[in-house]
């Protein structure tokens, strides 16, 4: 089981291209000037069966021009295992689904993660209000990062 915030079908912020969005609820970063203070509280999300998403998000990508999926929150590394399983089931189906996940950890923290294996962009780091720089896209701050991974390993920052 995991717990959703909730699912934008039609966003163009987070991340290239049209995407489809998904907020995980649950975060204990709790970055003060978050934009999404509302998804911090795990037990205000919605609980759902992974299967469901996974059907759900299958039917979206089959029936639109979607770029990929991001993955956002709350801090979809708060509840990793139901991501984990998110993501083999949409890695199983759409193999070559471009997916990006936003999370308030540094890779350096995570790195050794095995969902890590299934993403292909991680925007890394906590939200940091003084660090705010409308101009780095992707990003709500300075200090974060987008990271390029194959297999889980960092071979591209931008």
């Amino acid at each position: 089981m995991g717990s959703l915030d909730q699912a934008v079908v039609e966003s163009t912020v987070d991340g290239p291209g049209f995407r489809l969005a998904l907020f995980l609820a649950g975060c204990g970063h709790h970055c003060p000037g978050c934009h999404n203070p509302q998804s911090w509280d795990i037990a205000k999300g919605v609980r759902y069966p992974v299967v469901q998403v996974v059907d759900a998000l299958s039917n979206w990508l089959q029936a639109g021009p979607y770029a990929g999926l991001t993955l956002s929150g709350g801090d979809p590394l708060f509840q990793a295992a139901a991501t984990l399983e998110l993501l083999e089931g949409l890695r199983s189906r759409h193999p070559d689904l471009n997916i990006w996940c936003y999370t308030g950890y540094r890779y350096e923290q995570v790195h050794e993660w095995p969902l890590l294996r299934f993403i292909d962009v991680l925007v890394d780091g906590p939200y940091v209000a003084s660090l705010r720089r409308p101009s780095k896209p992707f990003r709500g701050s300075a200090n974060q990062r987008l990271l390029y991974l194959e297999q889980g390993e960092v071979v591209r920052e931008a």
